[in-house]
């Protein structure tokens, strides 16, 4: 196993150790461990007395490898990570994306090797557990018996949340699932549902979405074409979270069957006629806007002429 993942393994000690410095680590005790799982209340002197030490990782750094020996499960405490897998051809199949509170590593513990990896998208930290000490340490502190539940539950509901993103024919419904899912979470920690910042690449979100990169820049085109988004780079502020919500909700009909248009005003999109529809999906397809390019107050403007006729492009500087 990789000696970097291997020194962070807990050290028994009888004393509290919360927020004590270790070299390039942070020695913290279980406490500090709950009260990121908001169990505050659950805090006592066996929580306190139980040491865990916390890993700074920078952005672009590997926490563990595939196929690499577990050491230790890791509890997110500040930043978000990527997790995927690499195929026989070196494609990175991105399965998913971990932010604070969340457990990495706990899918390796009945293999003894970890099947994904996981990297730093940011400047994060992470508790860490030693495998060996878990089992035990769960015994001796039930409050995070049951933290550990929940969190993997919690997983499992967002394994089924990635399958039903999957099973969307068109790529613009891919996206506003994914967009959706990234809002309710936001909303859960307690930030704006409206207003994201996504740590991950848009090669990184295609990986994820089962869609080619260039797919991904123009499904976003799109959806700001609409009034749903306002899109600055990595910047997407949700300007109509309800019709990004319903349109969300079509699963098996393609991009022309959904025949959906946002006005030239800001009033909500309306449903259009299927040659309309179709018309849109051939306007759209034509512009290869890229999701990391400049972009205007007021998102991107697009003069829909019909097939035959000159599309222009209307951009003004940020």
């Amino acid at each position: 196993m990789n000696q970097s993942v291997r020194q962070y393994r807990v050290i028994s000690s009888t004393a509290p150790q919360c927020a004590a410095q270790a070299g390039a680590t942070t020695r913290a005790c279980l406490s500090d461990l709950l009260r990121l799982m908001d169990a505050d209340a659950e805090t006592g002197p066996a929580s306190d007395s139980c040491p865990v030490l916390m890993r700074p990782l920078r952005a672009g750094t590997a926490l563990f490898h595939e196929h690499g020996q577990i050491d230790a499960i890791h509890f997110v405490s500040m930043g978000s990570f990527k997790i995927y897998r690499t195929a026989e051809d070196g494609y990175e199949q991105v399965l998913g994306f971990a932010r604070r509170g969340e457990v990495l590593g706990y899918d390796a513990v009945c293999l003894g090797q970890h099947p994904t990896a996981a990297v730093a998208l940011e400047d994060a930290r992470v508790f860490a557990i030693s495998v060996r000490e878990l089992f035990a340490l769960l015994q001796r502190v039930p409050a995070l018996d049951r933290l550990l539940h929940l969190a993997v539950s919690r997983q499992l509901t967002r394994a089924a949340e990635i399958a039903d993103l999957m099973a969307a024919v068109a790529a613009e419904v891919r996206l506003a699932r994914f967009l959706v899912l990234q809002s309710e979470q936001m909303k859960a920690c307690g930030q704006s549902p409206v207003r994201l910042l996504l740590r991950m690449g848009r090669r990184d979100i295609a990986s994820h979405l089962g869609v080619a990169h260039e797919t991904v820049s123009r499904s976003f085109s799109v959806l700001a074409d609409w009034g749903w988004l306002h899109v600055n780079n990595r910047e997407v502020e949700i300007l109509d979270l309800a019709q990004l919500k319903t349109f969300a909700r079509s699963t098996r009909r393609s991009i022309d069957d959904i025949g959906v248009r946002a006005k030239a005003s800001s009033a909500p999109a309306e449903l259009l006629p299927r040659s309309n529809a179709r018309e849109l999906s051939w306007v759209a397809g034509r512009q290869g806007f890229g999701f990391d390019g400049a972009v205007t107050s007021g998102g991107i403007c697009i003069d829909h002429p019909r097939p035959g006729a000159t599309a222009t492009k209307h951009s003004h500087a940020a």
